[in-house]
C-alpha cells in the first residue's frame, strides 16, 4: 500500500501502470498530461489520508488507458468532432426524448424499429430508462442495478445495444443512457461479496454490527421513501444494518473507499464505449456520506463528480454528463459546470409550469426565469414537462415568501389540486410517498391526465401546449416524455401488477398507446391535436437560431397571468415568448410592447402583427414574436 505522493512521483507512477496494461498512444497521454494535476488534486482532498491512494489512482489511470485502447475507432472520430463543437447540445435543433424500453417498444430491437419515428419526430437525443440486469419483482423501474455490463435479457443484449447506439448516430440520435452510481442492488456481486466478508468488498458499503451509527447518522438524514423504510439503514438477515437511501433492496456505496470510485469509473467508461453520448448522473447530490449532516450535497459530492469528469476527459472526451439533482434551486446550479456536468435537468422550471396552471398565476416561473435561469457558459438546461419520476415541490420557500406564499401551505396545494383532492382541479394525478408524520407527498401523472384531458376539460389541449412550448422556448434541451406528444393518459392497470402496485410512478409509465399513436393524424381527437400542435412548435423552433443557447431576458406584463421572456438573437433582433397561464383571455397594450419596433413576426403563424393595436393572448394561449428591439 502507498499513500498519495507529490504531483511527479504519482504522475510517474500511474504512468507506469498504465504501461504495464498496455501500449500508451500519444492521444491518451496529451489528454493525461491535462488532466493528471486535476485529477491527482481531486483524489488527494477526497482520499489523501489513505494508505491505498496512489494505488487506486495508478489502477485508475492504467483504467483509463486501456478503455481508450479499446475505444472503436468510430467513437474516437466522434470524441474529436464532439471535442471541436464543445457546445453541439445547445443548438435550437435539439430535441430530447425519453422512454421504457420495454414500455415503449418490447426491447431493444422495438427501439430500433421506432428510428424512423423518432428521426420524423425531430429527435436529436434519445435517453432510454435504465435497462440493465435487475433484480426479479421489486427493481425501481430499473434503478437497482445488478450489472452496469449485462442488458436485462427479456431487453437484448450488450451487443445490440451498442449497435442500436451506432444506427442512431447515423440517424443523428445521441443515445443517453443512466450512470446509477449512488447505489446497487442489493443482489449485485459487490453487495454479495461485501455481505459475506470478502476482504476486497466489504468497505464497498456501510455496514455497521448495531444501531449506534445508524441512530447517529439519521439525526439528521431525511427519509426519501417513507412508505419503505424509515430512515436511511434497513437491517440484514444476519441482524447488521446497511445504508439504503432509497428503497431497501438499494444500497449506498461507500465513496470513502477509493476503491469504489476506480471500480464504478471501470463501470462509466465501460458504457462510453458502447457509443453513449451523455450519462446521466443519477441521485448527484447523495454520493458522499458525513456524519452530522444531511449527507446531501456535500462538497466531496461535487468533488466525486468532477473525478469522473476528468477520467472521462481521458479516455471518452466526447461523452457529457447530466446532472439530476432533484435537490433546492441554489443546489442544483452547483452541479453545472465544465468541470462536472455540463448538461442538467431543470426541476424547478418544471414544477413552476404546473405551479403556474394550477394557480393560474405566472410569478413565481417569471422569477425563476429571471432569478435562476442563468447557467455558464458551455453548460445547459435539459426542460422537461414531466419524466418517468414524481412531481415535486423544489421552488425556493424565500423565493414565494417575496411573492406572499408560505412555501408548505402552497405544497399542500398544489399536492391536492393534482392529486384531484381540490374541488376546481382539472387534474387526475395520483398521490406517490406521502408521509403521514411531516404531510409531505409528490405527485404522479401523463401530462395530459395532469392538464385536463383525461377529466374532460375543454382547456387540456391547450395546457399541454403551453406547457411545451414553454419547455421549447426557453432554452437548453427540450425533452418529451414518449407518448405525451400523443396526449397518452393515466394507466391505472399497474395496480394489479404485484411488482408495481405499490410504486404510484407507474400510472404514467404505460405501454406505447398504439390506439393514440394511430389518431395522431386525425384532428377529431386530442392525440391528433396535440401531436399537430407540438409537432409544428418542433419545426419552428427547429428555424429558430434564437433558441439556441440558454441566454434569457425576462418581459413583464402588468398581468399576473402573463409569464414573458426575451430570446436574444443578432443585430438587435430577439423572439418575446409571451403565455398565458389564465383562463381568461388577455390584451397585452401598446404600452407595455413599447420597447420594440411596431410590427413584429409570429413565427409560430407566419404573420406579421401591428404591436399598435397590442396582442390578444387566448387562455392557455401564447405568442413567438421575432422582432426589433429599440
Amino acid at each position: 500500500m502507498t499513500p498519495l505522493s507529490t504531483l511527479e512521483d504519482d504522475r510517474t507512477a500511474a504512468l507506469a501502470a498504465a504501461g504495464d496494461a498496455g501500449r500508451v498512444d500519444d492521444a491518451f497521454l496529451g489528454r493525461f498530461d491535462e488532466q493528471f494535476p486535476r485529477l491527482h488534486r481531486l483524489f488527494t482532498q477526497l482520499y489523501g489520508g489513505r494508505d491505498d491512494g496512489q494505488d487506486r489512482l495508478s489502477e485508475l489511470i492504467a483504467l483509463a488507458s486501456t478503455s481508450w485502447s479499446r475505444r472503436p475507432l468510430e467513437l474516437k472520430v466522434r470524441d474529436g468532432a464532439r471535442l471541436d463543437q464543445p457546445d453541439w447540445f445547445t443548438s435550437e435543433r435539439m430535441l430530447g426524448g425519453v422512454c421504457y424500453v420495454d414500455r415503449y417498444a418490447g426491447n431493444l430491437a422495438g427501439i430500433r424499429d421506432q428510428i424512423p419515428y423518432f428521426r420524423d419526430l425531430g429527435l436529436t437525443y434519445l435517453h432510454l430508462m435504465p435497462l440493465f440486469d435487475t433484480p426479479d419483482g421489486d427493481n425501481d423501474g430499473g434503478y437497482a442495478v445488478s450489472s452496469y455490463r449485462r442488458v436485462n435479457p427479456s431487453l437484448g443484449s450488450m451487443e445490440q445495444l451498442a449497435e442500436l447506439a451506432a444506427e442512431l448516430r447515423l440517424a443523428g440520435i445521441s443515445l443517453v443512457l443512466d450512470f446509477v452510481f449512488n447505489h446497487t442492488a442489493s443482489n449485485h456481486e459487490w453487495a454479495q461479496k461485501a455481505v459475506a466478508g470478502d476482504p476486497a468488498f466489504e468497505d464497498f458499503y456501510l455496514i455497521f454490527d448495531d444501531r449506534e451509527m445508524p441512530d447517529a447518522y439519521e439525526q439528521t438524514t431525511r427519509e426519501i421513501f417513507p412508505d419503505d423504510h424509515p430512515g436511511s439503514f434497513v437491517q440484514l438477515e444476519d441482524g447488521r444494518w446497511i445504508w439504503a437511501t432509497f428503497y431497501r433492496y438499494q444500497w449506498d456505496l461507500n465513496y470513502a473507499n477509493p476503491a469504489v470510485f476506480t471500480a464504478m469509473a471501470g463501470e462509466m467508461l465501460f458504457l462510453a464505449n458502447q457509443g453513449v453520448d451523455i450519462l446521466r448522473m443519477d441521485a448527484v447530490a447523495f454520493i458522499w456520506k458525513q456524519l452530522g449532516t444531511a449527507c446531501e450535497s456535500l462538497p466531496e459530492a461535487h468533488l466525486l463528480l468532477q473525478a469522473f469528469n476528468a477520467v472521462l476527459a481521458m479516455a471518452a472526451p466526447g461523452v457529457e454528463f447530466k446532472s439530476e439533482a432533484i435537490v433546492h434551486p441554489d443546489e442544483v446550479i452547483e452541479y453545472i459546470s465544465a468541470d462536472e456536468c455540463r448538461l442538467s435537468y431543470n426541476p424547478l422550471q418544471m414544477a413552476l409550469t404546473w405551479e403556474a396552471l394550477a394557480t393560474r398565476d405566472a410569478r413565481l416561473l417569471q422569477q425563476a426565469l429571471e432569478r435562476r435561469h442563468s447557467l455558464p457558459a458551455g453548460t445547459a438546461w435539459v426542460n422537461y414537462v414531466r419524466s418517468h419520476d414524481d412531481i415535486g415541490w423544489t421552488f425556493a420557500d424565500e423565493d414565494a415568501a417575496e411573492l406572499g406564499i408560505e412555501g408548505g401551505a402552497h405544497r399542500r396545494f398544489l399536492n391536492a389540486f393534482y392529486n384531484g383532492r381540490h374541488e376546481d382541479s382539472f387534474a387526475r394525478g395520483v398521490p406517490f410517498q406521502e408521509n403521514p408524520k411531516t404531510g409531505d407527498a409528490r405527485v404522479a401523472g401523463t401530462t395530459a391526465s395532469l392538464a385536463g384531458i383525461e377529466a374532460g376539460d375543454p382547456a387540456g389541449v391547450d395546457r399541454v401546449v403551453l406547457a411545451h412550448a414553454i419547455a421549447m422556448s426557453t432554452g437548453g434541451i427540450p425533452l418529451l416524455y414518449l407518448g405525451d406528444e400523443v396526449a397518452q393518459l393515466n394507466d391505472p392497470s399497474y395496480a394489479d401488477d404485484p411488482a408495481r402496485r405499490d410504486d404510484t410512478r407507474w400510472v404514467h409509465r404505460g405501454q406505447r398507446p398504439r390506439d393514440r399513436y394511430f389518431q395522431r393524424t386525425d384532428l377529431e381527437t386530442d392525440a391528433g391535436r396535440v401531436f399537430s400542435r407540438l409537432t409544428h412548435l418542433i419545426a419552428v423552433r427547429h428555424q429558430t437560431p434564437e433558441f439556441g443557447g440558454n441566454d434569457l431576458v425576462g418581459f413583464h406584463v402588468p398581468k399576473a397571468s402573463v409569464l414573458g421572456y426575451q430570446r436574444p438573437g443578432t443585430d438587435g433582433q430577439v423572439v418575446l415568448a409571451l403565455a398565458n397561464v389564465g383562463d381568461e383571455q388577455v390584451v397585452v397594450d401598446p404600452l407595455t410592447l413599447s420597447g420594440f419596433d411596431r410590427t413584429a413576426r409570429d413565427i409560430v403563424h407566419a404573420v406579421d402583427i401591428d404591436l399598435d393595436e397590442g396582442l390578444v393572448l387566448s387562455p392557455h394561449g401564447f405568442a413567438w414574436l421575432r422582432v426589433r428591439a429599440l
